[in-house]
């Protein structure tokens, strides 16, 4: 009779939350597959269903409970981490039937998890065969990836509880995030977004070690590391985009900025700047020298023209006066950043602003939220504007298919747009040749608030 092999194990993900959570998605189910188990696409293909949860916010905290409740209405078998997983008695009171819960980056325990949910073993005839590749589960296009160079923060922010969900800094070695990122550029990766909660802090709790690398030494530094991810080549011989994330504006800032106007990291800055009105950073318990922050925009524009700057930030915080708010619109009048996001503030469980007097109502949030993105956005249609006219370096990452006049459109991004959170640039009338990961130099044709409209160069 002959031997009955068991089907191959298979795991869905359900990822929610910001990049840094969709690396550890990508680690785990890089794990997984090295032991033997498939990805499916679907609830009704899986064997267990993992929901990486986001509990920055209760609105966040909120999806990911209804993203655990769909996965076990549709599957039953559902396995519950990241950064909501230190509430598990929360989860377990609503989610009786769920079979286990881990916190965030806990990558062995829910490794050991779906072990204990669905084995793995197809017997000794398969598992002794090697897996057909070890290359990493990536959950973004082939041409851009995420690196992440930290987990945790130092931070005591007022409005944040990261450091209880992800604990204090936590950097890796050098060495490693540079194969990593070297190995990412070798696969096809033009474009690595550096990320983690304070890339600024980047070696801090590990006193800046140097490892070797290439045959010289090199910092745990976010200068060091910036200049060195700069050196890297794709095969086609192309300087990958180097994008940073997160970067407080301490001073050592100031030595990127030259790597930036030399072409060797991508001229954009991710700084959380969350105010500008002294009162309210300080009860945000952020850094609160906004006037020295705007002559380094100054000087930074001086040394690189094109660099493009985007930020966040917090409206009606508690205390938050009609003044304050007024000061921060004619601070963002000054600063004239590219890119801003906004958010109403929202309480967190376990957050110190919580209890903090003069909460905000809702309705003046509203108002206040409305009042900060109409000026960002009137800011972002002039700067958009002028680039009517010049000639920018695109990267393509969807292309269409011809239309009834045999034309293909396509869409990409300029350096001054970071995936899924900035703007983009659509291209007409592009080659058929044309694909995802292409570098192009296009002609602004026209702009809007948000977006820019060309042709190829």
């Amino acid at each position: 009779m002959a031997l009955e092999i068991p089907a191959q194990r298979k795991v869905g993900m359900v990822s929610l939350g910001c990049p840094k959570a969709l690396v550890d998605s990508e680690r785990i189910l890089t794990r997984l597959r090295a032991d033997g188990y498939a990805m499916s696409a679907d609830y009704a293909g899986a064997d267990v269903v993992l929901v990486n949860t986001c509990g920055f916010l209760d609105s966040a905290k909120e999806e990911s409970l209804a993203a655990i409740g769909e996965a076990i209405a549709e599957n039953g078998r559902v396995i519950v981490t990241g950064c909501m997983g230190n509430e598990a008695e929360a989860i377990r009171a609503k989610f009786p039937d769920v079979l286990a819960v881990t916190g965030a980056h806990q990558y062995e325990a829910v490794v050991d998890a779906v072990h204990e949910a669905a084995p793995a073993s197809q017997g000794p005839y398969v598992d002794l065969i090697p897996q057909p590749s070890d290359d990493e589960i990536k959950l973004t296009p082939r041409h851009y990836s995420y690196l992440k160079i930290s987990e945790g923060c130092n931070h005591a922010c007022a409005f944040c509880i990261i450091p209880q969900l992800r604990g204090k800094l936590a950097s890796r070695r050098v060495d490693a995030v540079l194969r990593e990122a070297e190995k990412l550029v070798a696969a096809g990766t033009k474009e690595l977004l550096v990320i983690s909660q304070d890339t600024s802090a980047y070696g801090v709790d590990i006193r800046h070690e140097e490892r070797m690398w290439k045959g010289h030494p090199v910092r745990a530094h976010m200068t060091d590391l910036a200049r060195e991810l700069g050196q890297l080549r794709t095969p086609q011989g192309e300087t990958p985009w180097v994008r940073l994330h997160y970067v407080y504006p301490y001073p050592h800032v100031d030595a990127v900025i030259p790597l930036m106007a030399e072409g060797l990291v991508t001229p954009y800055l991710d700084i959380p700047f969350q105010h500008a009105a002294p009162s309210v950073l300080k009860a945000m318990k952020r850094p609160a020298n906004e006037a020295k922050v705007l002559e380094r925009l100054r000087a930074w524009r001086e040394i690189c023209p094109d660099i493009a700057i985007r930020s966040s930030f917090v409206v009606g915080f508690p205390g938050e006066t009609e003044a304050d708010f007024q000061y921060l619109l004619d601070w963002l009048d000054e600063a004239q950043l590219d890119r801003v996001g906004a958010f109403r503030f929202e309480p967190v469980a376990g957050a110190a602003a919580n209890d903090l007097p003069g909460q905000v109502p809702e309705a003046v949030k509203e108002e206040r939220y409305a009042r900060i993105m109409e000026k960002t956005e009137a800011i972002s249609a002039a700067k958009l504007a002028a680039k009517v006219g010049r000639t920018i370096k695109v990267i393509i990452d969807e292309v269409g298919e011809a239309d009834e006049d045999g034309d293909i459109g396509a869409t990409g991004r300029s350096q001054a747009d970071a995936p899924e959170i900035d703007g983009a640039v659509y291209l007409r009338n592009v080659p058929a040749s044309l694909k995802p990961g292409d570098f192009v130099n296009v002609t602004v044709e026209e702009a809007d608030a948000h977006d820019l409209f060309g042709v190829i160069a």
